[in-house]
Parts: C-alpha cells; sequence; structure tokens
C-alpha cells in the first residue's frame, strides 16, 4: 500500500511543493509545529536513512540546508531543527524518509525536549567501546 507521501509525490493528494527534483521533493508540513514547516522526502520509498543511497540522502541534506537558509531569510527564523524521525520507536509516523526543517524563534516555547538519561559508573566506557566505527 502507498504511503501517503508517495501519494503526494504520484499528485493524487494535493500539497505546497517547495521543490522538487528526481531524488527528492520538499512541501509544507499540513500540521507544523511552527508555521513554515517542512519536510524533504525522497522520491524512493525507502523507510529509514539506513535504507536510502548515501547520494541521495546527502541530496536531502543540502535540500533541507537550502530550506534552512530560505526560513532564516524569509520568515526572519533564528534557528531550524532539522530532524529525522527514524523508525515507529523514534516517532516517525510514515514510513518514507523525511527530513523535517522547522524553523524556529527565540521565546516560542516549541523546543523539542527530550528526557535526558544518564550513565551508571563506568557505563560511559562501555557503550563507547560498543560504538566505535
Amino acid at each position: 500500500m502507498a504511503t501517503i507521501f508517495e501519494k503526494i509525490r504520484d499528485g493524487e493528494i494535493p500539497s505546497v511543493k517547495l521543490y522538487s527534483d528526481d531524488k527528492c521533493f520538499a512541501i509544507l508540513d499540513i500540521a507544523p509545529v511552527s508555521k513554515g514547516h517542512a519536510l524533504v522526502i525522497s522520491n524512493d520509498s525507502a523507510d529509514t536513512f539506513t535504507k536510502i543511497d548515501k547520494d541521495v540522502l546527502d541530496h536531502m541534506m543540502e535540500v533541507a540546508r537550502m530550506l534552512d537558509e530560505k526560513m532564516r531569510k524569509e520568515l526572519s527564523a533564528e534557528g531550524t531543527n532539522i530532524m529525522i524521525n527514524n523508525s515507529p520507536a523514534s516517532g516517525q509516523e510514515v514510513p518514507h524518509l523525511h527530513i523535517h526543517v522547522i524553523p524556529r524563534f527565540s521565546g516560542d516555547g516549541k523546543t523539542p525536549h527530550f528526557n535526558k538519561d544518564s550513565y551508571l559508573d563506568g557505563e560511559i566506557k562501555t557503550y563507547g567501546e560498543k560504538l566505535k566505527i
């Protein structure tokens, strides 16, 4: 079954497109965190960034960078959140790779907060060893 992003890509569902090429497209999110919240969506149907071609992911990040610049210029955004929710455990609602570019303003009260964790004595070293590349 096609995802909502595939239906938008194929013109079956209307959207406000901000960018489009052979690798990805960008639209305004219809349920924005703040006005101007954009999504950079791969044309490929891969669900996570580990399953997409590296060149496509690199290109999508460049489009996100261009949107960041545009938001700062046209919306006077003071910052942005650039986010990929990668799999349902991280909050990904649509199983199709997309990058959120969210314009941010001082005092907007919309900072994503994560409940911070801490390491037990010596535990950080164990995690470091497990995650070395």
